[in-house]
């Protein structure tokens, strides 16, 4: 019996002996709000709206600072010169990432988002590059002005339903990318789950019980009853992956019979044939290029629109630039370096808008020292790209929409991001280091073509309700998740002329005829950046 209660006894005194410094923040991390015991930070994370946050922990503890959650560690960097110093300079080993159970879940560990680093990331990684790189992406502009033509006419034809336009704009042009054919429906069955989806992904993912159970991993093992939110990620991540799997496998059965068109799957099914990785894993890869093509730049563009409203002085200073290059004629890609006020828009709508508002973190391989802090082996570290964005000292009256901002900036964002002085980069939405984002340059083609092109055809004015009183439009009011966009607001969408109207439908007339009855291309456009299939024993 006395051996028992001392065994007892000794067990809670090692519980205790480990937990007593649970929550506490060691002197030579970097600073931070003041701990409780046991959890740390926990009760101080904001259930919404955490980038306003975070960016007042910035404000008060500077650059590098640290919160202390429950037994995890995060190492928030809110200054560009961080950023830069650890994420790319220190990148051997700031490029993994945290375990993020829920977010593993919700991808059935098969998402290269969420991927640590390591052979199965950089095989991936390797493939996509070879169709995202500068060189490549160049070819799909075919696409993307196909693409922008056909979500220009539904604008003239049906403005109340601007987002659905967006959606399908960048959607389209990614199905072509990556599976080989395109979206032709705003009401598209398909496309519409794929933004429900991812939706619910970066909702979820972001939610305060994630967090929790990053905080505490033990709680991973409680039933799934009092955890109803593992539950729905695993109803989240069944109907992706049959969504995803759907895509993948009618692709890759197109290749296979060499009815497909040139498309990114076609590298991935070499890839397959050569690495012998799984379908599902090949349709997270191609899922997840599609979800990244489609959702971050239709978020970024929602974004634009919203600004456009709120600061009409940008958008008829953006219209007198593109009349000045333009005139009456239908503006092209070729136009852009005329274009350096919208070229600013392009900028400024990522700083002032940015969907990843807060980053996805990384993860530290071993122990670091930095600015005289140790960073220790296993932290989460945050880009906190809200705070970078909103630096007063970087970016003056950072709330307002100013494209001035970048009047003497040529930069495309891929040399913004690899320029080796900080200070001249100009936003941190792509990421940095490794995890940059590849498909930049394609995203800032998109974003080019859409603002030039709907500025020189249409009016964006504030919507007024019943009593002829404008309606509110409140760039504060965001969705909540990882991923973030404006919540809805109201928008009057006016052509600018007839005469332009009557150019938009002949611009798409020109190229309708490419097009076969169900609205795909008869022919691909020559010059597209893609392999040939080589089956399996060749």
């Amino acid at each position: 019996m006395g051996i028992l209660v001392a065994a007892v006894l000794t067990a809670t005194l090692l519980v205790l002996y480990k937990l007593r410094n649970v929550g506490r923040r060691p002197k030579d991390f970097p600073p931070g709000p003041p701990t409780l015991p046991i959890i740390g930070n926990l009760h101080q994370m904001p259930k919404e709206k955490a980038h306003l946050q975070f960016k007042k922990w910035a404000d008060e503890y500077g650059p590098v600072y640290s919160l202390m959650l429950g037994s995890s560690v995060m190492v928030v960097l809110s200054s560009d010169c961080a950023i830069k110093d650890l994420l790319d300079k220190r990148s051997d080993i700031y490029s993994s990432r945290p375990p993020l159970y829920i977010g593993q879940m919700l991808s059935g560990g098969l998402r290269m988002l969420l991927m640590e680093y390591g052979k199965t990331w950089r095989m991936i990684r390797g493939t996509v590059h070879n169709h995202l790189n500068i060189k490549a992406s160049t070819s799909y502009v075919p696409y993307q002005d196909l693409e922008n033509r056909q979500m220009l006419l539904g604008f003239l034809d049906q403005p109340q339903r601007w987002i659905d336009h967006l959606r399908r704009y960048t959607n389209s042009l990614t199905t072509q990318m990556v599976f080989g054919f395109r979206t032709t429906d705003v009401d598209d069955k398909d496309m519409h789950r794929l933004y429900t989806g991812f939706a619910g992904f970066s909702e979820t993912l972001g939610s305060p019980e994630a967090h929790l159970l990053e905080a505490y991993p033990f709680l991973c093992h409680l039933p799934d009853a009092l955890l109803p939110i593992k539950k729905r990620a695993r109803e989240l991540h069944e109907k992706e992956l049959q969504l995803f799997l759907g895509h993948w496998l009618n692709a890759k059965k197109k290749i296979q019979d060499g009815t497909a068109n040139p498309c990114i799957c076609i590298d991935l099914a070499n890839s397959q044939n050569k690495e012998h990785f799984s379908d599902p894993l090949a349709s997270y890869i191609s899922g997840s290029l599609l979800e990244a093509g489609s959702d971050t730049t239709w978020s970024t563009l929602v974004g634009w629109v919203q600004a456009m409203v709120l600061f009409p002085e940008v958008a008829r200073k953006a219209q007198e630039e593109v009349d000045r290059v333009c005139g009456e004629r239908f503006p092209m890609l070729e136009d852009e370096p005329n274009m350096q006020y919208v070229r600013g828009c392009v900028k400024e709508s990522m700083r002032w808008m940015p969907t990843a508002i807060l980053g996805v973190p990384h993860a530290v391989i071993r122990d670091d020292m930095y600015m005289g802090y140790r960073i220790p082996k296993g932290a989460s570290v945050m880009w906190n790209v809200w705070g970078v964005h909103n630096d007063e000292s970087r970016f003056p009256n950072p709330r307002v929409f100013d494209p001035t901002r970048y009047a003497d900036d040529f930069q495309s964002a891929a040399e913004a991001a690899k320029n080796g002085d900080a200070t001249k980069r100009d936003h941190f939405l792509f990421g940095a280091g490794r995890r940059v984002c590849q498909g930049m340059h394609i995203a800032e083609r998109s974003l080019f073509l859409a603002y030039s092109r709907l500025l020189w055809a249409f009016n964006f004015e504030t919507e007024k309700d019943e009593n002829g009183e404008e309606m509110r439009v409140d760039a504060d009011e965001l969705t909540e998740g990882v991923f973030v966009q404006p919540k809805k607001f109201s928008v009057r969408i006016v052509k600018r002329s007839e005469e332009r109207a009557a150019t938009l439908r002949r611009e798409w007339e020109n190229v309708a005829d490419k097009l076969d009855e169900e609205g795909q291309w008869k022919r691909v456009p020559e010059g597209m950046y893609f392999k040939e299939y080589i089956p399996l024993g060749t």
